[in-house]
């Protein structure tokens, strides 16, 4: 496996059925940024972009998602930046660190979307269109592993 140290970012409206390594898709209109894990495992890492998820700055050159992007859920466990679209690598958590920060991500997003925030059905049909788009993608991915054998 071959770490990936730069990002290009493709502005996009509906994610490519083909993921391609070393790019960064970003939909706006869902609110959605997709790429391959960067240690190089091959993994789908998606990143909504919300207030309480990621945010992505765009600076006429190059991409940077807040917070890092920590693939707990696997195997690799990767955990790295994306600044600027250079991949700055980060250390590995411990299992308690992992659960602190989900349940610090949990009771963030409860505290959010209990407040009387203007944006909050805004967040909620962005939210609502990220699970469509999640579903197309679990359906694509199991037409694709039906039709061709490929997981």
């Amino acid at each position: 496996m071959k770490r990936i140290g730069q990002l290009t970012h493709r502005f996009v409206e509906f994610i490519p059925d083909v993921i391609e390594e070393g790019i960064l898709y970003v939909s706006m209109q869902y609110a959605t940024a997709i790429h391959r894990c960067c240690c190089g495992c091959g993994s789908e890492v998606v990143t909504p972009l919300s207030p309480t998820d990621w945010t992505l700055i765009f600076d006429g050159r190059g991409i940077t998602l807040d917070p890092s992007i920590g693939n707990w859920s696997f195997p690799c466990q990767s955990h790295y930046w994306i600044l600027r679209g250079t991949v700055r690598w980060s250390g590995r958590w411990s299992r308690s660190r992992i659960e602190a920060g989900r349940r610090s991500d949990r009771d963030a997003k409860q505290k959010y979307f209990k407040s009387d925030t203007p944006l909050g059905p805004v967040i909620s049909e962005s939210e609502s269109k990220l699970r469509k788009l999640l579903r197309g993608l679990k359906t694509r991915s199991r037409s694709k592993t039906k039709t061709t054998g490929e997981r």
